[in-house]
């Protein structure tokens, strides 16, 4: 039998690991050499090839295939020229045999014993648990610095970590619209320390950046709203609705929710989160407030606006804490008022009205003349009388009572119907606009509208008719100027 050993570079180096590359070649060499000691075993049918492993020189046992080895020999693509000098020489060994001593499956744990290489990496901690792992202390800063500039730029960071923003006696005022970055954290307690671990644990830069953002998945509980359906819930929660009904035993594609209804989701839990605190000052309105004052001289149900209402004016600066970018908390930290807001002021009537009529009308107008008096006109009846030429173009209520119509009459155009509770009716037309609305009530001479032209006119004036139990009565026997 014929070993093949390296030159080592010192004494020790015979009893270390060494590379796979290395051990390969080892082993092609060697297997070459030796056939020719197993000549007698040509033809014969029965014997079978073995491959005897010996390890740094010393045997390790026997296999019947050598690519069964393969599968748990180290990767050297993440192995440092050091390490590898560092992997154990291997050698196959092939012989002829006539009866199969087969050893392999305890050979093979042999060797996985053997190929257990570990190599010194820098571990990402959280709260103590070693959660990735990197190839040095400066990569692990990077990872850690890069998830901080997901939410905020370099200058930014620069400043925090240079202690720009140390203290709010420090710090200069904010302006108007400026903000600023005053603390940057991360959420838990996060640590960098050095491991022993397996190559192929070694993560890059930005593979170890992602893998704490994406963290691991979380099962949660959605509450189903009005107008949701799978679809939305789905997309809305990065989901299929696939994975949905999976996670839901007894939900189809076709299911009806049920507002309240308690749909299982997941979501992505990071490992880690990034808070920022900022401060920002804004400038904001100041709501003005509304005082209601009563009146018992005004009729019930109608109001007055004494003082217009006016917003004021104050810059006010915020607290802002953000978690990956949303905000879980906003606070006043200080206000400054540049301008009071003025109160608005309503008058509120509080008396009440009488529906019923005193049975005597008052002149519905202020002031004006009689231009067209009822009977006959442009061959038809003139129901009522016409009054124009006011020295101010208020209707009044000619006595108490409660309006029945407000709106348009077609001929009449805005019209305004009293009953004043006694068995009379008063009609008013042609305003231009209406102060009132039906079911409410009105007393003697409150301005229930404006002398107008609308509906078939010729001129602005007042239409004015008066009823008696639904009988049409001349207005002039009931009102005198």
């Amino acid at each position: 039998m014929f070993f093949l050993h390296r030159k080592p570079k010192s004494r020790n180096l015979l009893l270390v690991k060494t590379s796979v590359i290395t051990m390969m070649a080892v082993s092609a060499i060697t297997f070459s050499n030796s056939m020719s000691a197993f000549a007698d075993y040509k033809g014969n049918k029965e014997s079978t090839t073995i491959y005897k492993v010996y390890v740094n020189g010393t045997y390790a046992g026997n296999i019947t295939n050598k690519e069964m080895v393969a599968q748990i020999e180290p990767q050297t693509k993440k192995m440092t020229k050091q390490q590898i000098e560092k992997t154990p020489i291997v050698q196959y060994i092939p012989e002829q045999v006539l009866n199969n001593t087969e050893t392999t499956t305890k050979t093979v744990q042999n060797l996985k014993d053997v190929f257990q290489l570990k190599v010194e990496a820098t571990a990402i901690t959280i709260e103590g648990k070693p959660i990735t792992y990197v190839d040095s202390k400066e990569t692990a800063e990077q990872v850690l610095k890069s998830l901080k500039l997901h939410y905020l730029t370099s200058k930014q960071l620069a400043e925090v970590e240079a202690g720009v923003a140390t203290t709010e006696s420090t710090l200069p005022a904010l302006k108007v619209d400026e903000t600023r970055i005053t603390d940057v954290r991360l959420s838990k307690q996060v640590s960098i320390a050095t491991h022993s671990i397996e190559p192929e644990k070694i993560l890059t830069l930005n593979d170890a950046v992602t893998y704490l953002q994406k963290g691991t998945l979380q099962e949660k509980v959605y509450t189903v709203q009005k107008g949701d359906v799978l679809e939305t819930i789905a997309h809305s929660h990065g989901l299929t609705i696939r994975e949905i009904i999976k996670l839901n035993p007894g939900i189809t594609k076709n299911s009806l929710l049920k507002v309240g209804q308690k749909i299982n989701i997941t979501e992505p839990a990071p490992f880690v989160k990034v808070i920022v605190e900022r401060e920002t000052n804004q400038k904001e309105k100041i709501p003005f407030t509304t005082k209601v004052v009563k009146d018992s001289s005004m009729p019930k149900g109608e109001t007055n606006v004494k003082q217009k209402g006016k917003a004021g004016l104050q810059t006010v600066i915020y607290k802002i804490t953000e978690q990956n970018g949303s905000i879980v908390k906003r606070g006043k930290a200080s206000q400054d008022i540049i301008k009071q807001p003025v109160e608005r002021i309503i008058v509120k009537g509080t008396k009440v009205i009488p529906s019923r009529g005193e049975g005597s009308f008052s002149w519905p107008t202020v002031g004006g003349y009689i231009s067209s008096q009822m009977g006959q006109r442009w061959g038809r009846t003139h129901k009522g009388i016409d009054i124009a030429g006011p020295s101010d173009r208020t209707i009044k209520a000619a006595d108490n009572g409660v309006v029945v119509r407000a709106g348009w009459g077609s001929g009449y155009g805005n019209m305004i119907i009293i009953d004043h509770q006694n068995g009379y009716r008063t009609l008013y037309g042609h305003m231009s606009k209406l102060k009132v609305k039906a079911g409410q009530v009105v007393s003697k001479g409150m301005a229930i509208g404006v002398m107008g032209s609308t509906g078939n006119s010729t001129g602005v004036h007042l239409h004015f008719e008066v009823y008696k139990n639904g009988n049409l009565q001349n207005p002039l026997k009931y009102v005198n100027r």
